[in-house]
């Protein structure tokens, strides 16, 4: 009797174990599809926080090629409205061009209408010669008649620069602009400061805000006027001392090939004489030949421009000089530079009875060339080498 109770509790005991067994093992399996669901959670979160991520990241580079689309609008839109003014500058000259051709015409029906064109060509070229007397002053009647000598004042910085003074200021500051592409002014107190070793500790230095393209900028009247790096044709008009940027303007035509063809990072040549500042460059239209441009530096306006029969091929340089425009030409691989075209826009100047002028004493190129009104000097730059050209002059004729 007893083993049989003992057996009944054994049984009863057994199925509480293994009751209790099967519940511990449904929890077992409950905990574990949860634990599951939430890693398939934590992966879908994750995959879904990476893919906003990738989201931010594609919308921060979509906007920075709008950014960049918009930048390159601006740039199309300011040579856009250059190569319409220049258009309509050459509209305005082959118009003229018609009308003449159209009055030299011979015309057996109309033989007074085509004198009276002719007087009529004839009085309004007299008006605009005397127009530009006046724009342009007329006194001015000396002309270059040799090159004396040459000093090479010192040898610093690359291969291409430019160096000057300021004709315009009573001051003895010499400026320093190293390579065709910068951004920073080297100003000197003297000439003598300059010559010395460290020059570059004594200098005050001026960081223009955008940089400029080429070596042929100028500075005149306590003002830097350079090429725009990276524009077709904007000229930039720097205050030196403010140390800001005044003005800017769009040189019609400019810009497209270089103003030499031995100076190719060289678009836009700006230049001084007595009658002020200038612009010199080439054009396609013009089959490579140079055109200068007169300009006001106080408004920056564009006062008269002139096609001249000197061609860019073989030129390494050029300079302005009493209304006159004088050509420097040189070897492909460097040789003895030489001025063997001259443009007067007056035509106070027979060029065809100019001599070739050679450069004396040195072999090799120039990377500019500027002239100095108020000491009769040019400053040239020549492989590394800053030079002082002294020159010989005489009267017009």
């Amino acid at each position: 009797m007893v083993v049989l109770q003992l057996r009944f509790l054994l049984v009863a005991f057994l199925t509480s174990v293994m009751g209790a067994a099967q519940y511990m093992m449904q929890d077992a399996a409950l905990m574990n599809y949860i634990d599951r669901r939430f890693l398939s959670l934590e992966k879908r979160l994750e995959k879904c926080n990476q893919d906003i991520l990738d989201y931010v990241e594609e919308f921060r580079d979509f906007s920075k090629m709008v950014l960049s689309r918009l930048a390159g609008l601006n740039n199309h839109k300011a040579e856009v409205k250059s190569e319409v003014e220049n258009l309509l500058t050459r509209i305005e000259r082959a118009q003229r061009d018609i009308d003449y051709f159209g009055s030299v015409t011979d015309s057996n029906t109309c033989t007074e209408v085509h004198e009276d064109l002719v007087k009529q060509q004839l009085f309004e070229e007299a008006e605009e010669k005397k127009k530009l007397k006046l724009m342009l002053n007329a006194s001015c009647d000396h002309m270059l008649a040799g090159i004396k000598s040459l000093k090479v004042v010192k040898k610093t910085g690359d291969k291409h620069g430019s160096w000057m003074k300021d004709p315009g200021k009573k001051h003895t500051k010499i400026y320093l602009l190293n390579g065709s592409v910068n951004n920073v002014i080297f100003e000197f107190a003297n000439i003598m400061t300059f010559m010395e070793s460290n020059h570059t500790l004594k200098a005050r230095r001026v960081t223009l805000p955008v940089p400029w393209e080429g070596t042929g900028h100028i500075i005149y009247q306590g003002f830097l006027f350079y090429h725009r790096y990276g524009s077709l044709n904007e000229i930039i008009k720097f205050n030196i001392h403010k140390r800001n940027i005044t003005d800017q303007m769009l040189l019609p035509g400019a810009g497209r090939i270089p103003a030499y063809q031995l100076s190719p990072s060289t678009k836009i040549d700006l230049a001084v004489d007595e009658q002020g500042l200038w612009a010199i460059h080439a054009e396609p239209e013009t089959g490579g030949n140079i055109v200068i441009t007169k300009i006001n530096h106080i408004t920056m306006a564009v006062e008269h421009t002139w096609d001249t029969s000197c061609n860019s091929k073989d030129a390494e340089a050029a300079f302005m000089a009493c209304n006159t425009l004088y050509v420097v030409y040189n070897l492909p691989s460097g040789g003895t530079s030489r001025i063997q075209c001259v443009y007067d826009v007056l035509d106070a100047v027979n060029t065809y009875e100019i001599p070739v002028f050679h450069f004396p004493k040195r072999q090799g190129s120039h990377s500019t060339i500027h002239y100095n009104p108020k000491e009769k000097q040019l400053f040239a730059w020549g492989d590394g080498s800053q030079i002082i050209y002294k020159l010989h002059t005489k009267q017009k004729v």
